[in-house]
C-alpha cells in the first residue's frame, strides 16, 4: 500500500510504501477510493489537536471497499462499499456509552487522529464504525459526507427547530448543511470572511436567502447560528445576531480562544453549545436525509500525491466545497 504519513507536526506529508495491513477481530481492509479533507486534518497537522499518534495516516472521510475482513466479522462484507467517519470506536463501557453518548466516549478512538486514516491506497477500520454505502454513487461525491455532513448534520440538530439559521463559515460542512435546510424549508443567512465575493455567490447559488461578511450585522433577527469557522471571534458575534432564546452551536473540534464579552449579548436564554465528534444514529439518520434531500457535494479532486497541496488550499482558503483525495 502507499500512504501519506505524518512523522512530525508542522512537517509536510510523506509518501511511503508499506505492506497491506492485516485486519484484527472486529476490523475491516479497505480499498480506499476517496477520501475527502477536512479542516480538522489541518488541525492534527499543524498541532493543533494534542499527541495524535506519530508516523499518522491523517484522513476520516474515507470511502472505500472491504477487501478482507478479521475475526468475528461476516465474509459477506467483502466486496461492500463502506464509509469511515472520524469517530473510529468507542469502549461500550464508559457512562457515556451505556447513556447512548457514544461521541463523548472516555476512550475512544478516532480515525486519522488516534489510528491510521484514509490518505492511503488501503486502511483499516472497526466494522462497527463502517457505515454501508450505496455502490452506484460517485466515490469522490460521497467522501465529504462522512465528517462535513454528518457533523453539520449533529450541529444542525442541534439548531432544534430554528426557521432561520445563521451559517458562519461557508466551507464543505455548510455548503453539505445548506441544501439540508433549504429541503426542509429553513432559511439560511451565510457569513464569510469580508470580501469573500466567492463564497457568498456558492452560497447563494446553494439556496441562501442573504450572504455577507460576518463583521456585518445580521439583516434579520436569527434563530440559531452555526459556527464552521474556527475562529472564537464569531461567538460574540452570533450571540448578537440570535433572538432571545436562541442558540448559537460551535461545530469545530478546534476554535482559537473566546473574547471577552458582555454578559448583555448572553442575556435572554440565549445559549451556546458545541458539537463533539459523531454517533452512529446520526449517521444513519442523515444518509437518508442526504439521499431526500438530493444533497449534492461540490470538490476538487487532487491525486494522493497532491494531499500537502489540498492541505494547503484549504488552510489558505482557496477551495469552494471539498478537497477530496484519489488514490
Amino acid at each position: 500500500m502507499k500512504a501519506m504519513v505524518l512523522e512530525r507536526l508542522g512537517d509536510p506529508l510523506r509518501l511511503v510504501e508499506r505492506p497491506d495491513p492485516l485486519p484484527l477481530p472486529g476490523q475491516i481492509l479497505i480499498r480506499v477510493e476517496a477520501c475527502a479533507v477536512c479542516r480538522t486534518d489541518l488541525h492534527v497537522v499543524d498541532g493543533d489537536l494534542p499527541e495524535p499518534k506519530l508516523p499518522l495516516v491523517p484522513g476520516h472521510e474515507i470511502v472505500g471497499v472491504v477487501e478482507a475482513v478479521g475475526g468475528g466479522v461476516s465474509s459477506d462484507m467483502i466486496g461492500r462499499r463502506v464509509g469511515v467517519p472520524w469517530l473510529g470506536h468507542t469502549c461500550g463501557q464508559c457512562p457515556y456509552c451505556r447513556r447512548d453518548e457514544e461521541n463523548l466516549c472516555d476512550d475512544p478512538l478516532f480515525t486519522g487522529y488516534t489510528c491510521d486514516g484514509g490518505f492511503a491506497t488501503h486502511t483499516l477500520a472497526d466494522a462497527d464504525f463502517a457505515f454501508e454505502l450505496e455502490r452506484d454513487q460517485d466515490a469522490v461525491s460521497l467522501a465529504p459526507l462522512l465528517c462535513a455532513g454528518l457533523i453539520g448534520w449533529r450541529a444542525l440538530k442541534k439548531a432544534g427547530d430554528a426557521n432561520r439559521i445563521g451559517i458562519y463559515g461557508f466551507g464543505a460542512a455548510a455548503h453539505i448543511i445548506t441544501q439540508v435546510c433549504r429541503w426542509q424549508g429553513r432559511a439560511v443567512y451565510a457569513f464569510t470572511r469580508q470580501g469573500d465575493g466567492d463564497a457568498q455567490a456558492f452560497a447563494v447559488d446553494l439556496g441562501a436567502v442573504w450572504a455577507g461578511s460576518s463583521h456585518l450585522p445580521a439583516p434579520v433577527e436569527l434563530d440559531a447560528a452555526i459556527i464552521f469557522a474556527p475562529v472564537g471571534e464569531l461567538v460574540p458575534a452570533a450571540l448578537r445576531a440570535v433572538r432571545k432564546g436562541g442558540r448559537v452551536i460551535c461545530g469545530g473540534i478546534h476554535m482559537s480562544d473566546l473574547p471577552a464579552m458582555p454578559y448583555s449579548i448572553l442575556w435572554g436564554e440565549r445559549s451556546v453549545a458545541s458539537v463533539a465528534n459523531l454517533t452512529r444514529q446520526d449517521g444513519r439518520e442523515f444518509f437518508e436525509i442526504a439521499r431526500r434531500a438530493s444533497v449534492r457535494t461540490h470538490t476538487v479532486r487532487y491525486p494522493l500525491t497532491r494531499a500537502n497541496d489540498a492541505l494547503a488550499d484549504l488552510r489558505a482558503g482557496r477551495l469552494s466545497g471539498a478537497a477530496v483525495l484519489v488514490p
